[in-house]
């Protein structure tokens, strides 16, 4: 799909993943809107790169709406891509016997999983009424799960199972919107450079890096923006998750 000239929105956008993916959109030509709870991040952003920014929590559906609306107002709304996200650690029970925390659950749930759905339902939506492109194509969906949908470490059972459900509605989401050309795909990165794990000591970075069969390094978020543009531009690609980690296939800790 063409990505010169349409709009696109992408949560998490101000930082990580979804900063890589921004720039890389506006490079090629979109009219983006960076979708972010941090204001300071996403304006400075947008006034740096030309976009266009909208504080906003994804598990809200006015806000979210209200980003949606804002993509709309640029151009035909195409290209979505959801790098929101959030990744406590905690047992399902601790060392002590105690139980995991159940807000913790629910609110690693309703970010990751939850809202990545809010921002595809109502993404999808606006695509749906969009002028359709000569093959039919309306718009593109890319979510983002981890490798630990698969892979969920000691103390990620919540992270996982939010993980795992974006990736689990993958391919029902995008038969449920093949009838209106929208196509869903999900990527599921290993462990990557960005402010997540920039809060780790030196020491714990290096040992991650290691793990990695190759290259024997962190990813870079510029690669999973690489991905992410291949998606848009190859309409073939549809209803697929994709690792993106370095043939990582994580230990139990």
């Amino acid at each position: 799909m063409k990505i010169e000239g349409a709009s696109a929105i992408v949560t998490g956008g101000a930082s990580g993943l979804g900063e890589a993916t921004v720039r890389r959109l506006v490079a090629a030509g979109a009219k983006a809107v960076i979708v972010d709870r941090d204001a300071q991040k996403g304006e400075a952003l947008a006034k740096e790169i030309g976009a266009t920014f909208a504080q906003t929590d994804v598990t809200d559906a006015a806000q979210v709406q209200a980003a949606v609306d804002k993509a709309g107002a640029l151009g035909p709304l195409r290209i979505a891509v959801s790098c929101a996200g959030v990744g406590w650690a905690a047992r399902t029970l601790n060392k002590e016997g105690a139980p995991h925390d159940f807000d913790l659950f629910k609110t690693i749930i309703g970010i990751n999983l939850i809202g990545t759905f809010n921002v595809l339902r109502l993404a999808s939506a606006a695509m749906a009424k969009t002028a359709p492109l000569d093959d039919g194509e309306r718009g593109v969906i890319v979510n983002t799960a981890s490798v630990a949908a698969f892979d969920g470490q000691i103390g990620q059972v919540a992270y996982a199972a939010s993980k795992g459900g974006v990736v689990s509605m993958t391919l029902p989401a995008a038969r449920d919107l093949s009838a209106v050309g929208v196509r869903v795909c999900t990527i599921a990165p290993g462990t990557f450079q960005t402010p997540m794990m920039g809060i780790l000591p030196e020491a714990a970075q290096k040992a991650l890096a290691a793990a990695i069969p190759f290259p024997k390094r962190l990813g870079n978020p510029a690669e999973y923006a690489a991905l992410a543009e291949h998606i848009v531009r190859n309409s073939y690609l549809n209803g697929e998750t994709i690792r993106l980690d370095g043939s990582l296939r994580m230990a139990p800790k």
